[in-house]
């Protein structure tokens, strides 16, 4: 991998700025250079940190994301508060979290569901390389992008219709307050 700049692989802002130069003006009227950056960040770190969350929990613990939700979701269920019965359910909780996470009985169905399920919910839907479907992404994954754009639309114009309807009885309101406090306009 090429080095970017000198502390490492990361652009410096010199090359982040030259990078948004050269977008075309479309791009750059959607978006304020900073709003720009937020967004790559943010889906850098959309890609990276599930990935990075399934690194730690494989390299420091038997668990997947699975079987840790699954024993943190447990351990919220304790309800008497005396220490050997909270103790024989911590045992309970963790063997039916461990039947999940990597050594389990389950295994395979915790790590469909850390990967597919867990992950994706992370990355709002898709998968390691970006796509909703994998590999009927060529088709749907364009039919996706334009409902959602069309939702976005829609809830756009929504909102400016609620927005001047409001402004509208906002009006309505102080016009008729006005006929009942005797002000004359």
């Amino acid at each position: 991998m090429a080095d970017n700049s000198s502390s490492g692989t990361h652009p410096s802002e010199d090359q982040k700025k030259a990078i948004y130069e050269g977008l075309s003006d479309d791009q750059k009227k959607k978006q304020t250079y900073t709003e720009w950056v937020k967004d790559a960040y943010s889906n850098q770190y959309e890609n990276w940190m599930p990935w990075i969350e399934d690194k730690y929990l494989a390299w420091f613990g038997t668990d997947n994301k699975a079987s840790y939700a699954t024993k943190d979701t447990l351990d919220k269920t304790k309800v008497t508060g005396i220490s050997q019965v909270d103790k024989l359910q911590d045992g309970v909780n963790n063997m039916v979290g461990d039947q999940v996470g990597k050594d389990g009985l389950l295994a395979p169905v915790g790590n469909m569901a850390s990967k597919e399920g867990i992950n994706r919910a992370e990355r709002g839907g898709k998968d390691e390389q970006g796509s909703y479907l994998g590999p009927a992404s060529s088709t749907a994954d364009p039919v996706i992008k334009n409902a959602k754009d069309a939702g976005e639309g829609l809830a756009g114009g929504a909102q400016s219709t609620g927005g001047a309807v409001t402004d509208g009885a906002k009006g309505a309101g102080s016009y008729v307050g006005g006929l009942f406090s005797g002000k004359k306009d």
